[in-house]
């Protein structure tokens, strides 16, 4: 505990209904006559330990996820600090509660289910007033901001108002995860309307009432949103989250050299997604160059992994036609290979070439699936990002482990639900011999004899690490070397008996020394990439360090 005491200005029930001040029955018997407390709370004076066992002991009598995402809610809005000791002392438990995969339900019944609005809520009809709004939030130093417009909320699509639920989720692991200071976050959104017609035909719904805003209009919104937060808060580190494919990859594009700015659900995920597969090369002795990728899916996470899995490889001193034809994706249509006449901009750079294709094997059809694709490239990773469950069929594993020792199969749409295989039947399809990681929590599988551990490609090993850096780093822009820093260093901390036991990550118990690890290494990269605004002579793991909140009560 800090033996700095923090002066505050109010008293009496007043602190008890702040929930930033609030210690509940910590206060100590001085704090209480000094803070017109004495008698307003019950005799006995409890240490935060024995508040979070008190908390722990009221979540685990709840048998229902969302009713305990509602109970961490409700303490979120009594006691800040508690609930992010609570959520930083048993992060593996309380993780899945908090984020994926509960926020996803969360999100779908978020206006029947919330009790405190948090963050800053913009509607079209806020444009020309949107630094107000911005400044309303009474938070004048704001160094992180997560926003989203709510259009492609994990693989649950439009959610309306209810897409709120992530920027706060997110937020919470980057307290707890890499300790950004509550105060120094924001959680937007950009609620620009829905066209789910079911949140639209609610009478309880909670959000802009009227058809999702698109073209010119939305560009406007989005221009306006931008430049607020270059006014308001200039220092502010801007994450955009579940922004639908072609707007997310545009934002990026368009924003990114604008504001220090980055895409989770394209850089974040490229980012874990790597590591997993620097770990997995690691554990097989592999090369990265003699690595074949193929992707289902070619959405923004797709996309993102494919973009840097190619500069992994060209770091690697791959030729950029073998990256071309190592690297070979599905959308919905199936191949995307040069001369498909339906091929979207953003997927074109990774169009098989026709020289691959003859390389490959393939006849001249408009359509190949991932079985005809799987048995003509015979890849050694598989990765899903289609939202598709089960799309990852017996027969298609099984053509895949006929032809690499030791395929690495990551099934990663979210929520579980959505997954394109279990680990279990990986495990079973391929005898054994996979590596596999998933984008969902899954319990450790038994399978011949061996327990194994089941590592998942969450973006919460990366994104509280990449986003500390940046700030403290004062990036003028977050580059893809920074993400790639940031990659490289997870693989490094992926210790030989996680992944002998089969999991490609480390705990979750251990995030706040992953991201600790991460923020340095990705301030560094900042530096070294000339958009650092950190001085030269400072020590960048002191200065991470330093900016590393541990919720613990302060005497008042």
């Amino acid at each position: 505990m800090s033996s700095e005491r923090a002066v505050i200005e109010v008293t009496g029930p007043e602190i008890l209904g702040q929930p930033l001040l609030n210690k509940d029955a910590a206060f100590t018997m001085r704090e209480r006559d000094d803070l017109g407390l004495r008698g307003l709370l019950p005799w006995r004076v409890a240490t935060i330990e024995q508040q979070v066992v008190l908390e722990l002991e009221h979540l685990r009598r709840k048998t229902d996820d969302i009713e305990k995402y509602i109970g961490l809610t409700a303490l979120e809005d009594r006691n800040e600090t508690l609930f992010y000791r609570l959520l930083l002392d048993h992060i593996e438990e309380l993780a899945p509660i908090v984020y994926t995969p509960t926020v996803g339900e969360a999100c779908r019944r978020f206006s029947h289910v919330l009790r405190r609005p948090r963050g800053v809520w913009i509607t079209p009809d806020d444009v020309d007033r949107i630094p107000k709004l911005l400044r309303n939030a009474g938070k004048p130093d704001v160094r992180l901001i997560v926003a989203t417009d709510n259009e492609r909320i994990l693989g649950l699509g439009d959610q309306g108002a209810g897409g709120m639920g992530i920027p706060v989720g997110k937020l919470a692991l980057y307290t707890a995860g890499a300790g950004i200071e509550p105060h120094l976050t924001l959680p937007v959104s950009l609620d620009c309307g829905t066209d789910n017609d079911a949140l639209l035909g609610d009478p309880l719904y909670l959000g802009y009432p009227k058809p999702r805003l698109r073209g010119t209009a939305y560009d406007a919104f989005i221009d306006a949103f931008v430049q607020a937060v270059r006014d308001v808060f200039p220092r502010a580190v801007l994450q955009w989250e579940d922004f639908k494919q072609h707007n997310a990859i545009s934002l990026l594009d368009r924003y990114r050299a604008t504001l220090p700015s980055f895409n989770d659900d394209i850089q974040g995920t490229a980012a874990v997604v790597v590591a997993g597969v620097l770990a997995a090369l690691r554990y097989s002795g592999e090369p990265v160059g003699a690595q074949r990728l193929v992707f289902l899916g070619a959405g923004a996470a797709g996309l993102g992994i494919a973009r840097l899995m190619s500069q992994v490889m060209r770091r690697a001193g791959v030729a950029e036609d073998a990256i071309r034809a190592a690297i070979v994706m599905l959308d919905s249509r199936g191949l995307i290979f040069d001369g498909r006449i339906d091929i979207h901009e953003d997927k074109r750079a990774f169009a098989l070439s026709t020289a691959a294709m003859a390389r490959y094997g393939f006849p001249p059809a408009s359509q190949h699936g991932l079985e005809a694709v799987i048995r003509h490239v015979a890849p050694t990773i598989l990765i899903g990002t289609s939202g598709t469950p089960g799309a990852f069929t017996e027969d298609a594993i099984r053509l895949m482990a006929a032809r690499t020792r030791s395929p690495i199969i990551f099934p990663l749409s979210n929520p579980t639900s959505k997954s394109e295989a279990t680990p279990a039947d990986v495990l079973r399809w391929t005898d054994g011999q996979a590596l596999v990681a998933t984008g969902s929590p899954f319990e450790p599988v038994d399978f011949a004899g061996r327990t194994r551990q089941v590592g998942q490609a969450n973006n919460v090993f990366v994104f509280p690490g990449t986003g500390l850096g940046a700030v403290v780093a004062q990036a003028t822009e977050v580059t893809d070397s920074m993400f790639l820093a940031a990659a490289e260093k997870l693989a490094s901390l992926v210790t030989p008996d996680r992944i002998s036991a089969g999991a490609l990550y480390p705990r979750l118990a251990d995030l706040r020394d992953v991201s600790r690890a991460i923020a340095i290494a990705v301030a560094e990269q900042a530096r070294e990439s000339g958009v650092a605004r950190l001085a030269a002579d400072q020590d960048v793991a002191a200065c991470v360090a330093a900016a590393m909140w541990t919720p613990d009560y302060r005497p008042v």
